[in-house]
C-alpha cells in the first residue's frame, strides 16, 4: 500500500540514518530481511512503515524513536528560522512556509546549511574578537568561539538527553559495589580503589591550587579538592569511575558524525562521565517516584538524594525510560552577560542558538532576586505556552577573596503538564491575561509592542519617523 499523502514523509528520515551509518540500500535490507527494492520504496515514501518496522529501524540504525516524529523537524526548522533571522539574509524574503517545505524535502540538506552557517557564525565572532584585540592592543590569543560545546549539546539532543546502556551501567554498579545512600562517599571510595587500584585523598585549597578534581593514572591518584561538598565529591567519585570503566556503547557514541574535533568527542566524554554520576546519585526507579511523589520539589529531591539544585535540574531532563517517563523538561543555564551555556529541549521550547535569548524570560529575572524560584507561564510567538520556574546559581569560589560565579538555571514544560509541579499550586495556567510573552529573539518574535525589544523584527521592516515614538525604537510605524 502506498504511502498516504497525509502521513509523515520518513523515507528521507530513513535514508539520512542509513547514510550516516555508511549502509547501503542492500546491506540496511538485509539487515532487515526485505528485499532492496522495498526498501527504495521506504525511502522514497512509496511505502508506509509499520510499527514494527520502525523498530527494527530504530535498532539496526541505533536511532531513538523519537527520531521518527515530527518533534526533530520542528526543532530543525525553528534553528533554520533563526538562522535566516540574520540581517544577512533580510533581502532573501524566505518564509516559513520556505523552510518547512526545506526540512521536509531534505534535511540533510537543512542541517548542511545550518552547519555552514554556524561554521559563519563562528569565523565572524572571532573576526570580530580579533578586531577587539587588535583596537586594544592586548595581543590577547583568540580563541574560537564554543564550538564543541554547540556540537555535544546537539548530540545530547539527538538522544534526547537519555542514554539506557548508562543507566543500567548505574544500577549494576549500585548491586555490584553493594552502595548504600547514606554511605556513598565510602561505597564509591571503596570500588575505586578493589576495582581500579585508585586511592582518593581530600587535599586543602593550597595544594590543589584551584583545581577542584584531578587524576594522576600514572600514580593512581584521584585528588579532590576540600572545596567540593559532600555532594559534589560523591559526583566527583561517579564520574571517576564512568571514566575508568570504558562502556562498549561509548565508542559507538564518539563516532557520532556530528562530533568533528577532538574537543567535541572528549566533551562529549565527560559529558556522558557525567551523565552517568548522575545517575549513580539519583538512581532512575526511586528517583522518578520520588519526583513524581514530590511533585517535582527540586530543592526537597536535592535533600533527599543529598544533590544540588543544578544536578536535581538534569537528572530531571533524563527521565525518558520508555513506559517510565517523566514530564518532559527543557532546560537552559546562563550567566549575567545572558551567554547560554547548557541548553536542552524535552518540551517542544525552541531555545535561541545563534543570539540573544528574549530578557522576558524568566530565567533572565531570577537574576533580580538571588536565591529565589520564579515561576511563570510563558506564551510564544507561536501560541505554545509553557510553565517555567528558574533559579539562580551560586558558585563558591572557596574564601573571602576568591570570585563567586552567578548563573541562573530554567527548568519548564508545555502547560499541560504544569498541574505535576508543586510550583503550579495557586497559579493561573488558563486564563489568557497570565501569560508572559515570550519570544525566541528579537529578530524572530513578531509582536511590535514590546518596550524590551533591542533589534528589530524580520517580519517588520524598520522603518524611522522622526516625528513618531512608540512603545519601541523598533517597533514599526506607518508608513
Amino acid at each position: 500500500m502506498d504511502g498516504a499523502s497525509g502521513a509523515p514523509r520518513l523515507g528521507v528520515k530513513v535514508r539520512s540514518l542509513r547514510r550516516r551509518e555508511g549502509l547501503s540500500q542492500a546491506q540496511l535490507a538485509t539487515r532487515l530481511g526485505v528485499s532492496p527494492s522495498y526498501l527504495n520504496l521506504i525511502e522514497n515514501d512509496r511505502r508506509s512503515l509499520s510499527a514494527a518496522m520502525l523498530l527494527r529501524l530504530a535498532g539496526e540504525l541505533g536511532a531513538d524513536l523519537r527520531t521518527f516524529t515530527a518533534d526533530d523537524d520542528a526543532r530543525l526548522a525553528a534553528e533554520l528560522l533563526e538562522m535566516f533571522g540574520d540581517p544577512l539574509f533580510e533581502e532573501a524574503g524566505l518564509t516559513s512556509a520556505d523552510v518547512r517545505e526545506l526540512v521536509a524535502q531534505s534535511p540533510t540538506a537543512a542541517r548542511a546549511v545550518l552547519g555552514l552557517y554556524a561554521a559563519y557564525h563562528e569565523a565572524r565572532n572571532t573576526a570580530r574578537g580579533l578586531e577587539a584585540q587588535l583596537s586594544d592592543a592586548e595581543g590577547v590569543e583568540s580563541k574560537p568561539a564554543g564550538v564543541p560545546s554547540e556540537e555535544v549539546s546537539d548530540f545530547l539532543q539527538r538522544h534526547v538527553n537519555h542514554f539506557p546502556a548508562l543507566e543500567e551501567a548505574a544500577e549494576r554498579l549500585w548491586r555490584d559495589a553493594g552502595l548504600h545512600a547514606d554511605e556513598l562517599t565510602r561505597g564509591l571510595t571503596q570500588h575505586l580503589e578493589r576495582a581500579h587500584g585508585v586511592q582518593v585523598r581530600v587535599a586543602q585549597v593550597e595544594q590543589t591550587r584551584g583545581v577542584l578534581r584531578r587524576y594522576e593514572p600514572e600514580r593512581h591518584l584521584l585528588t579532590l579538592s576540600e572545596l567540593l561538598p559532600p555532594r559534589s565529591r560523591n559526583f566527583q567519585l561517579a564520574q571517576q569511575v564512568a571514566l575508568l570503566s570504558p562502556h562498549a556503547d561509548v565508542g559507538r557514541w564518539m563516532a557520532d558524525k556530528g562530533l568533528t574535533s577532538d574537543a567535541s568527542r572528549t566533551l562529549a566524554r565527560v559529558a556522558l562521565a557525567s551523565y552517568f554520576a548522575g545517575a549513580v546519585l539519583m538512581p532512575y526507579g526511586p528517583f522518578l517516584k520520588a519526583a513524581r511523589q514530590a511533585r517535582y520539589d527540586i530543592e526537597l529531591l536535592g535533600h533527599r538524594f543529598r544533590t544540588s539544585f543544578e544536578q536535581v535540574c538534569h537528572r530531571l531532563t533524563t527521565l525518558r525510560r520508555p513506559g517510565h517517563e517523566g514530564v518532559p523538561f527543557h532546560m537552559v543555564r546562563i550567566d549575567v552577560a545572558g551567554n547560554i551555556s547548557k541548553r536542552f529541549s524535552a518540551s517542544g521550547i525552541h531555545i535561541a542558538r545563534f543570539s540573544g535569548a528574549c530578557p522576558r524570560w524568566d530565567v533572565f529575572r531570577a537574576f533580580l532576586t538571588p536565591g529565589r524560584i520564579h515561576t511563570q507561564v510563558s506564551r510564544m510567538p507561536d501560541g505554545k505556552t509553557y510553565f517555567c520556574v528558574a533559579r539562580t546559581l551560586s558558585k563558591d569560589g572557596g574564601g573571602y577573596r576568591s570570585q563567586h560565579a552567578v548563573q541562573s538555571l530554567g527548568l519548564g514544560c508545555e502547560v499541560e503538564h504544569a498541574r505535576e509541579l508543586v510550583y503550579s499550586d495557586g497559579v493561573d495556567l488558563t486564563s489568557p491575561g497570565a501569560a508572559v510573552p515570550v519570544g525566541v529573539t528579537c529578530r524572530l518574535c513578531e509582536r511590535t509592542d514590546c518596550t524590551e525589544r533591542a533589534l528589530p523584527s524580520t517580519r517588520h521592516p524598520l522603518r524611522i519617523d522622526e516625528n513618531v515614538r512608540t512603545a519601541s525604537f523598533f517597533s514599526p510605524t506607518e508608513p
